[in-house]
């Protein structure tokens, strides 16, 4: 089994990374006025855009679930954390209380502070693939399912979500 990146950044955090990204903008567009003057706004604009732009891309980047062949890996900008496999009880496709779809993993033990671990939230599927987001989010639910399959991790569809995922991405339900 190769690697597989999941994981669902919590709100709280991409509130933070862009946040973190426009005070990138804001300092480095003060820095360039405050030493060439005003008329250089737009390109203190165009270079802080840039190293905004690239600062939420790299924290976004960077907050993941790395699934691999002995640990399961939860990185943030600022810590990795690992898991043992043999944490995960099953792992289960359902309705999040957003009415998005969501692969969660049900995880045992009470070494650290986690009891679940949201691996993918989709909208749910209602047409064959129809761009790049439907295509990488299809390459995803299949890699983490065959992650799953691999480590032998029980997982859990519900009818609907089997059906979707059948019917409009050919993807066939799991086998006991």
């Amino acid at each position: 089994m190769t690697s597989v990146r999941a994981g669902v950044v919590p709100a709280w955090r991409a509130a933070l990374y862009s946040t973190l990204g426009i005070v990138v903008v804001t300092a480095i567009c003060g820095g360039v006025v405050a030493a060439f003057g005003v008329n250089r706004i737009f390109t203190g604009l165009l270079v802080g855009g840039l190293f905004g732009i690239a600062t939420t891309v790299a924290l976004f980047s960077r907050d993941v679930v790395l699934l691999t062949e002995h640990a399961i890996y939860l990185r943030t900008p600022w810590a990795v954390d690992r898991m043992s496999w043999d944490r995960v009880a099953a792992g289960r496709f359902t309705l999040d209380e957003h009415s998005r779809w969501s692969l969660t993993l049900d995880l045992s033990g009470t070494e650290d502070p986690y009891d679940e671990l949201v691996l993918l939230s989709i909208p749910p599927v209602v047409g064959p693939v129809s761009g790049a987001y439907d295509l990488r989010k299809r390459n995803q639910v299949t890699e983490i399912r065959a992650a799953l399959r691999t480590k032998r991790i029980p997982v859990t569809v519900l009818p609907q979500i089997a059906n979707a995922l059948q019917e409009h991405w050919q993807i066939a339900p799991p086998t006991r």
